[in-house]
């Protein structure tokens, strides 16, 4: 997470959107960074609502804009594959070593998903809160050039992103069946997204 306090503009980590690369691009720039741990690295809406906003609010004012990055939902479990597949992991409760992506994901779809594709939820991730705290931009992974023009304009400098933790490329096969499962099971994924617009306008789910 990122907080540039004179832009007024909280920049939320979703977890395999390349948040990395716009932390090691934007940090200099930024009045708070939080890497470490994970927990709060990739604070959600409703942790961040809890516990960063009303300390953010206080010292730098409000109301703060949210900004996040979606990606699209088969692309971000294939991401998160590609990853629990490094040989790091082999051995590990959480490794999809040996397993297809088929597999993977009808795992994902499971109500008690196994460790290895308990990866979270990008739609739960952007809640909204009670209170309407809420993501106010949410950009397509996909719209590089989208975010980097809306970053250059409310940061007001030039935004050079390389590439950092990227899992290595492999064939990603997905069923019929199986993405027909998907969508039934997490239709609020597949809605987010779709809602997304250009310029980093959506349409927020109601709270479920």
């Amino acid at each position: 997470m990122l907080v540039f306090s004179k832009a007024g503009l909280v920049f939320l980590s979703v977890p395999k959107t390349g948040s990395t690369a716009y932390q090691a691009a934007l940090a200099p720039h930024a009045a708070m960074i939080v890497g470490d741990p994970p927990e709060l690295k990739h604070a959600p809406v409703f942790r961040y609502n809890r516990f960063f906003r009303p300390a953010l609010e206080k010292f730098i004012g409000a109301p703060l804009d949210v900004l996040a990055v979606m990606r699209e939902p088969v692309d971000w479990l294939g991401s998160w594959y590609r990853y629990r597949r490094r040989p790091f992991l082999q051995g590990q409760p959480k490794s999809a070593h040996d397993m297809s992506f088929d597999a993977f994901v009808d795992a994902y779809t499971q109500g008690e998903k196994p460790p290895f594709a308990n990866v979270g939820s990008q739609a739960k991730f952007l809640e909204p809160q009670k209170n309407g705290t809420a993501a106010t931009h949410l950009f397509r992974y996909e719209d590089q050039a989208g975010l980097q023009s809306f970053l250059q304009e409310r940061l007001g400098l030039e935004v050079d992103i390389g590439r950092q933790n990227v899992s290595p490329p492999m064939p990603l096969e997905l069923s019929d069946a199986t993405l027909a499962k998907l969508r039934r099971k997490c239709p609020q994924e597949f809605a987010l997204y779709d809602s997304i617009r250009p310029g980093g306008a959506y349409t927020p789910l109601p709270r479920g």
